[in-house]
């Protein structure tokens, strides 16, 4: 009856050297997933930090964007942690610099 429940390769008790091979295959498995989560989503997501920090330094008066909530408008004021987004004639309202998705290119808005 405890034969059915136990595994034969277990029951047997193999060789020490099945054992570390066994090991081995883990540790290279492991060493593929951290690889394959690396390249999958630690680097991408990385380089668009590094691309939407670069964006941020580059923002400047005149500047036409859009911000995360998506609202368009001209930037008439630039602070280091706030921006004054014009959306109209006339109208301006005060956002967060980290709120900008994208900066358009020029002429893009010209009711404004």
């Amino acid at each position: 009856m405890l034969e059915y429940l136990i595994p034969a390769a277990m029951a047997e008790g193999g060789s020490g050297s099945a054992g570390g091979a066994g090991a081995i295959g883990q540790i290279v498995m492991l060493v593929g997933f951290v690889l394959i989560f690396y390249f999958l989503l630690w680097r991408p997501q990385s380089k668009r930090a590094k691309a939407h920090k670069k964006l941020m330094a580059e923002l400047s008066k005149g500047d036409e964007v859009t911000i995360s909530g998506g609202l368009m408008g001209r930037l008439t004021k630039v602070g280091d942690e706030f921006i004054t987004l014009e959306i109209a004639e006339g109208t301006e309202v005060n956002v967060q610099k980290s709120s900008v998705i994208s900066v358009l290119p020029k002429g893009t808005l010209k009711s404004i």
